[in-house]
């Protein structure tokens, strides 16, 4: 509702965490951070073949990213806390922009590796103020669901678009419209307080440690970065295994592009079914499946087969990381336990592309990460069913899906 501020009428209040243009901060934010890495087959493919990198390189550069968006988790446990909010991110945008316009240009991989590892630093520090705004919004289910969608959304758009340019512009193309869609979006820090508004705060009051949780902690946290490993390694290389495959850049644009929206109705999955028929049943069915979507991708699949696997591999992907989330909150409803799992999806997600790398180039083929990963699912399943809290049914219930963004 617009207020009167002095005789003027304003269109929003920045102290209202509800507020729209909260909201659009947290969703537009996210996802023009995380579009490149849900680009990832393409822009590993495209890298790649513009650079000469090799699998190993290419899986560092990606893992320098990916690392960084996790470590940005830990400054910003400060840097919330202590200075205005706007002022710092203008600043981390302003970087994010320079960046990825730098990065165009950038020709030496040292050199790109290095400015990659500052813009993601940046982006990441983004990424984790938007989550903890959206903790603190009145709906969290919805505002978390749209964090996510958002960034699903915008990496659909980038692996269908982006790749038909990369003949003719190169992988300069991505990293401009990054550059330009934070330059579209960064006014919108006019919506966030200007106030300190996370110094101070605590834990919820009513945490209570379930019964051998530091155990049941570490499994989790162990699960979850199995879980992100063996994902991570896989997504990144979905192109290179649709090359290898002889199925052209395009066609595997194409459905990658489609297997990401799919993503979405896996998010939408489980939060239509909670914990219903049970937690351990919808881990046990989304891990089976996604097990079988990383198997279907051995040998040399074709484009029927490789589809059914990308498809199937996304929606599994976005199906059982509610339920992971669920399990952790379920041990620790304070949120320090899922603040931890941050880093394991971030460590995750960095690990997956560098060991990716390493076991594609020693075996010459992607049969071993395949391989690799199908056993880090498995671990992952087996891990996460034993760190359940026995109060599960209850609990899952209600938060199976507000932490699934975290």
């Amino acid at each position: 509702m617009p207020q009167l501020l002095d005789g003027r009428r304003v269109a929003f209040d920045s102290t209202d965490p509800n507020s729209t243009g909260r909201v659009a901060v947290i969703v537009l934010f996210s996802a023009v951070v995380a579009m490149l890495l849900l680009m990832a087959p393409a822009a590993a493919s495209q890298l790649q073949l513009q650079l000469a990198l090799s699998p190993s390189q290419t899986g560092d550069l990606f893992a320098a990213e990916l690392g960084a968006m996790s470590i940005a988790s830990i400054p910003a446990l400060w840097w919330m806390k202590k200075y205005n909010l706007r002022s710092m991110s203008t600043i981390f945008g302003t970087i994010f922009i320079i960046g990825n316009i730098g990065s165009a240009y950038i020709g030496d991989y040292g050199t790109l590796v290095a400015v990659r590892f500052l813009t993601s630093l940046a982006g990441g520090s983004l990424m984790v103020l938007c989550m903890s705004l959206a903790a603190q919004t009145r709906d969290r289910n919805r505002v978390y669901g749209l964090w996510l969608m958002g960034q699903l959304c915008f990496g659909a758009i980038g692996l269908a678009v982006l790749p038909k340019f990369f003949g003719t512009f190169g992988i300069g193309i991505a990293y401009w419209v990054l550059a330009i869609l934070m330059i579209v979006v960064l006014p919108l820090v006019r919506f966030l307080p200007q106030r300190n508004i996370f110094a101070g705060r605590a834990g919820d009051e009513d945490s209570v440690p379930t019964p051998n949780y530091a155990l049941r902690a570490t499994l989790g946290l162990i699960a979850l970065l199995a879980f992100y490993v063996s994902l991570s390694g896989i997504w990144t290389f979905l192109g290179g295994i649709a090359g290898a495959s002889m199925i052209d850049n395009e066609t595997s644009s194409v459905i990658l592009s489609i297997a990401t929206v799919l993503g979405i109705a896996g998010s939408v999955g489980a939060t239509v079914l909670g914990a219903r028929p049970s937690t351990r049943i919808n881990l046990l069915v989304g891990y089976l499946a996604m097990t079988l979507s990383v198997a279907l991708l051995a040998g040399i699949p074709g484009v029927l087969r490789f589809t059914v696997a990308a498809l199937l591999f996304k929606f599994t992907w976005t199906f059982i990381l509610p339920y992971l989330m669920a399990t952790l909150s379920g041990l620790d409803r304070s949120g320090q336990l899922v603040n931890l799992a941050n880093l394991s999806i971030g460590g995750g997600f960095a690990l997956g592309p560098l060991m990716g790398g390493r076991l594609v180039e020693s075996a010459g083929g992607y049969g071993t990460l395949i391989a690799v990963s199908v056993a880090g699912l498995v671990l992952s399943l087996v891990l996460i069913l034993v760190a359940q809290p026995q109060r599960t049914a209850a609990a899952n219930s209600t938060v199976a899906v507000s932490h699934m963004a975290e």
